[in-house]
């Protein structure tokens, strides 16, 4: 844990009033009108929301192109809502004109710190020739609704915005300040990234209480049956180590003992055979024991087990054995890349190896790489630090904060459990939390967790689980912004 005893102290009043703020924000629910109670199944979006998804997936804003063209479509669509110019910021590095970044405010009375939405407008790349339909194009078919961007994360980019403007409409005046900001460069690339460059050069246009990121958050459901909404308060640091072993090579017909390619793969095969302890924070016991209440039998009495501290390494041993709840327990570190060699009939020289690790919260890089040295356990293997960890502190796991949560999920979905979750992968919350400011991923676009298609070929997202978190979000938003 980093900082003293005066650090503590300094989160432990902010906790309070972060406690205090949640507390009279879930008073609030109990104001609520009639007609907010509607179940989720009638939920429809406005048509503004499906037209402004059609906008933006038909924008190319992957890597080589930037996201500038879509923040501009997107401050198009608030100032036509009625927001004022000086609230709706277009700003893009110099350096980078194609990687613009929109923050649209919504003010308030004036009343306590802001609540700030984040969310990403770039995509990955997708090639026509591998999917079936137009990847640059919205298409409906069969109660689905495909193209690049929909679930990752475009369609919650429109449900935010449609949210805010439906709020302005409205007439709603929030208790303080609600921001959006759409980014560039969260996903391949990273040159130009929008949230750590507005932190940088504009922190006072985005700087909060309380930010929620819909891309750190995560809806599963299984065959058709929706299953939980995460609240994700944490997510593993990534962190990625370069290996390389030598040797003076010589011709391929004299081999020795040394080959750098034999070395370094006996080294990999130890790795794969690793597990590295297992590391429970206070969000992955919650993660357990609330997601034990989705199993049944044995694995659900493991999962127990782990929420209470209680279990024994069968428990772990079998709970680990799954890929889904090994990651959960433990920091990972895995082979992704390798080379070696130079030419068909000459002694390899050199082999080199990639390895990307996802880190707990609190362990550090150089308790990682320690561990990976005792365990390839060759003096001659060099390390080197390809991509250096970003610090990423749990945010605090507010009891009332999910409370608030459950609250706004059970009215749309009775059924439907809320999760506290750390992410194995990488967000860009991961720049608001290293701050100081609490952040949470939630989003309820909830997916087929058998059939997830972020970053895939066809992605797609139903046409009513697009409808209902647009409802979702317009409802969350507007209860964080009471307090």
């Amino acid at each position: 844990m980093r900082g003293g005893a005066g650090s503590n102290n300094v989160h432990l009043l902010r906790d309070r009033a972060m406690h205090r703020c949640y507390c009279a924000v879930l008073m609030g629910l109990a104001g609520l009108a009639a007609s907010d109670a509607t179940h989720a199944d009638s939920a429809m979006a406005p048509p503004p929301a499906r037209e402004l998804l059609r906008e933006l997936v038909e924008i190319n804003s992957t890597h080589a192109y930037g996201s500038t063209e879509a923040a501009k479509a997107l401050a198009a669509r608030f100032l036509a809502a009625g927001f004022a110019p000086q609230d709706v910021m277009f700003l893009a590095p110099a350096d980078h004109p194609s990687k613009g970044n929109l923050v649209v405010r919504l003010r308030s009375r004036g009343q306590g710190h802001a609540v700030l939405y984040i969310g990403h407008l770039d995509v990955v790349e997708a090639r026509r020739e591998d999917w079936n339909y137009d990847p640059f194009k919205l298409t409906e078919q069969d109660g689905w609704l495909y193209g690049r961007g929909v679930i990752d994360m475009k369609g919650q980019d429109v449900a935010m915005a449609v949210a805010l403007m439906r709020l302005k409409r409205e007439g709603f005046q929030p208790a303080r300040d609600l921001i959006v900001a759409f980014t560039a460069d969260e996903e391949a690339g990273g040159d130009a990234n929008g949230v750590s460059w507005l932190l940088a050069t504009h922190h006072d246009l985005i700087d909060a209480q309380l930010v929620i990121n819909p891309d750190g958050g995560e809806a599963g459901m299984k065959q058709g049956r929706k299953l939980y909404v995460a609240v994700q308060t944490s997510e593993k640091d990534f962190l990625t180590f370069g290996v390389e072993t030598t040797d003076k090579g010589g011709h391929s017909s004299r081999p020795t003992a040394g080959n750098p390619i034999y070395r370094l793969a006996a080294a990999l095969t130890r790795l794969s055979q690793y597990r590295f302890p297992v590391h429970l924070t206070e969000t992955t016991r919650q993660y357990f024991e609330h997601r034990a209440e989705l199993e049944t039998g044995q694995t659900q009495a493991d999962m127990h087990a782990v929420g209470l501290g209680s279990a024994d390494q069968a428990a772990i041993e079998r709970l680990s054995a799954v890929v889904e709840t090994n990651i959960m327990l433990r920091t990972t570190c895995t082979a992704t890349q390798i080379e070696g060699g130079h030419a068909e009939n000459a002694l390899p020289q050199r082999a080199r190896a990639t390895l990307q690790c996802r880190v707990i919260p609190g362990e550090s890089p150089d308790s990682v790489q320690a561990a990976l040295q005792a365990v390839l356990a060759d003096s001659l293997i060099t390390f080197s630090t390809i991509t250096p960890a970003t610090p990423s502190p749990e945010s605090p796991l507010t009891p009332s904060l999910v409370r608030e949560v459950e609250n706004v999920v059970h009215r749309l979905w009775p059924e439907v459990i809320v999760l506290p979750e750390m992410s194995p992968g990488a967000s860009d919350s991961r720049y608001t939390r290293a701050l100081g400011m609490p952040s949470y991923g939630i989003d309820a676009m909830f997916d087929d967790l058998d059939d997830g298609r972020a970053h895939g070929r066809d992605e797609r997202i139903g046409v009513r689980a697009f409808d209902q978190d647009v409802e979702f979000t317009y409802r969350l938003m507007k209860l964080f912004a009471r307090s």
